[in-house]
């Protein structure tokens, strides 16, 4: 089967936890706490996740530097993805683990100094000892993620330019210590409109797509390989259109990485939505993944799709591993049903007015999905 013909989902070591903790519990899956590792994490996926997977998907991993995956545990991480045929598929600085003031866009100099120093260790640790793990086609290269969380405020001053700057001087410092290591791992900055800050830089996707236009005006940094890694949910959260996110990144070449959460509201029989907490759900069948599967797929993205979710606060070690099993045959139920769709059809009605009948169609859609969902589930 040729790499056009496969389907690339990554999986988070995050979602593997104990539980949340706070107003819920922090031990409801004792299996995942304790001496569990992010090789041990890898195994499970091999073991419980792969064998429930259509033959044509493929599946990598997502980890953060350092709490996940450090120098230390980066040699038998790798060997671990060797060993079961997965891939790095992402890796990102979990800056908001250690950065509370901004982090690369800290006011506070030595703040701003050991975060650019987390994110050039993340980078090295790629290149390092998980360079093994990469898939062999360059076009799989894993993301290097720019998570917003600790690029954030709750004090309106002047001071917040000066933050941006900061940022862009940073991140355009990353991209070039990256270029020099190889260029080959895809930059994606992952908006979010709040969390762990009232307000961030970086909010939205056109915030991040003209960040990297920025960049490369002001410090000649390429936006090859730069773009941005929307999470359907984050937009959901402010009441954003995440179709519409999805066609000014392919409009900018900037798809790099997708996260397939979902909010919930939007199937009718999961709560949350705008004005809620990040719920983190796992992908949804829905209309506007339907629609956002036809995009991708007629703009050829052909690169990981990662389920950056969590399992229920109530959920025992199968169940969290069975969520993370629907989410990813959830997209391929959307995506199966996206390229069924009579295109020319569609367009027709649409140009001619007749857009209940182009509701039709998207809503036989829907239903085919979730047949396709059944079928794959099994």
């Amino acid at each position: 089967m040729s790499n056009q013909n496969l389907s690339y989902h990554s999986i988070c070591r995050w979602t593997f936890n104990a539980g949340k903790g706070g107003f819920v519990p922090s031990n409801i899956r004792p299996e995942f706490g304790g001496m569990f590792s992010t090789a041990d994490m890898i195994r499970l996926t091999a073991e419980k996740v792969v064998p429930r997977m259509p033959k044509h998907v493929k599946l990598g991993i997502e980890v953060h530097y350092d709490a996940e995956v450090n120098e230390k545990t980066a040699p038998e991480i790798a060997d671990a993805m060797v060993s079961t045929g997965l891939h790095l598929a992402l890796i990102t600085p979990g800056a908001h683990s250690h950065f509370a003031y901004g982090g690369i866009s800290s006011l506070d100099p030595s703040e701003r100094k050991a975060a650019e120093g987390l994110g050039t260790r993340a980078v090295d640790v790629a290149y390092g000892p998980l360079r093994k793990a990469w898939h062999p086609d360059e076009q799989l290269a894993p993301a290097y993620v720019l998570w917003n969380g600790s690029y954030g405020y709750d004090i309106a001053t002047v001071g917040i330019r000066r933050m941006y700057q900061n940022l862009k001087e940073s991140v355009a410092g990353l991209c070039k210590y990256e270029a020099k290591k190889g260029g080959l791992l895809r930059f994606a900055f992952e908006p979010k409109p709040n969390e762990g800050h009232p307000a961030m830089l970086i909010p939205t996707v056109a915030s991040a797509i003209l960040f990297w236009r920025k960049l490369e005006e002001e410090f000649k940094v390429p936006r090859t390989n730069k773009g941005v890694n929307k999470e359907f949910g984050h937009s959901e959260m402010i009441g954003l259109d995440h179709v519409y996110d999805t066609v000014e990144e392919i409009d900018n070449g900037a798809v790099m990485h997708m996260h397939l959460n979902s909010q919930g509201y939007n199937d009718g029989i999961i709560l949350g939505g705008p004005g809620k907490f990040d719920i983190d759900h796992g992908c949804r069948v829905n209309g506007f993944n339907v629609a956002i599967a036809g995009l991708v797929q007629e703009a050829g993205y052909a690169r990981w799709k990662g389920h950056d979710m969590q399992p229920r606060p109530y959920d025992n070690a199968d169940q969290a591993v069975d969520r993370v099993v629907r989410s990813v045959l959830s997209w391929e139920a959307c995506a199966k049903s996206a390229a069924e769709i009579d295109v020319n059809a569609l367009m027709a009605l649409l140009a001619a007015r007749q857009t209940a009948k182009a509701e039709d169609m998207m809503r036989h859609a829907v239903l085919a999905a979730h047949k396709y969902f059944d079928e794959y589930y099994g």
